[in-house]
């Protein structure tokens, strides 16, 4: 079977670099479009399922490639987005200055960071994986699973074998998309940060945030 790992489409606080979490930012004008180029890449295969965080900017993202696939899509508290506690809602550069020592943690080595209020990389690991699981037994084709940047990261390294050190190693840009072929209890990488769908936008790179 294959695991399509999916980031939901840009928001305004991407373009702004304010740290989301669990508050419910909503895709902008950029990400309702790369959603419906999404949708129309992997309008292209036959999908079984569509799992999502219930977060909108996910939901929406989901919808739009449920709609071409004549799916509903499977609202997923499991894959979430990371509880950020007291960095939600706060620019990436106020954080850094409020926060220097706690911030440079999660630049060098974000498993073992505990941000005051917040979830760690390993609780987010433990509750997405527990999704793969429930999903390796309930489907046997291909699942898209729309989520958020951490979780993916966080999942793709997961999957790979690889702990939660290896979070800034793996790269996700929004409506990227990445593969995994799963086979006799194995996860393959087959593709991995795919935006190919996406050069209709001719967007700038931006960095991993």
């Amino acid at each position: 079977m294959e695991i399509i790992l999916a980031r939901h489409g840009e928001t305004e606080w991407n373009v702004k670099e304010v740290f989301r979490g669990r508050i419910d930012v909503e895709l902008n004008d950029t990400g309702r479009k790369q959603a419906e180029l999404l949708a129309g890449y992997l309008s292209k295969t036959s999908v079984e399922a569509v799992y999502s965080s219930p977060l909108k900017r996910a939901l929406d993202t989901a919808g739009a490639i449920a709609r071409k696939q004549g799916l509903s899509v499977i609202v997923t508290p499991g894959l979430i987005d990371l509880d950020f506690g007291e960095w939600q809602g706060i620019l990436l550069e106020e954080v850094s200055a409020r926060y220097p020592a706690l911030f440079q943690e999660w630049t060098d080595h974000p498993e073992r960071v505990k941000i005051p209020g917040a979830e760690t990389l390993d609780e987010v690991r433990q509750r997405a994986l527990e999704v793969i699981h429930s999903i390796l037994a309930n489907h046997n084709s291909r699942v898209v699973l729309v989520t958020h940047r951490v979780v993916n990261k966080v999942l793709i390294c997961a999957l790979l074998g690889l702990d939660t050190s290896h979070f800034w190693n793996i790269k996700q840009d929004t409506a990227a998309i990445s593969t995994f072929a799963y086979d006799d209890g194995r996860f393959t990488l087959t593709e991995h940060n795919n935006t190919c769908y996406l050069k209709p936008l001719q967007m700038a790179q931006r960095k991993d945030f």
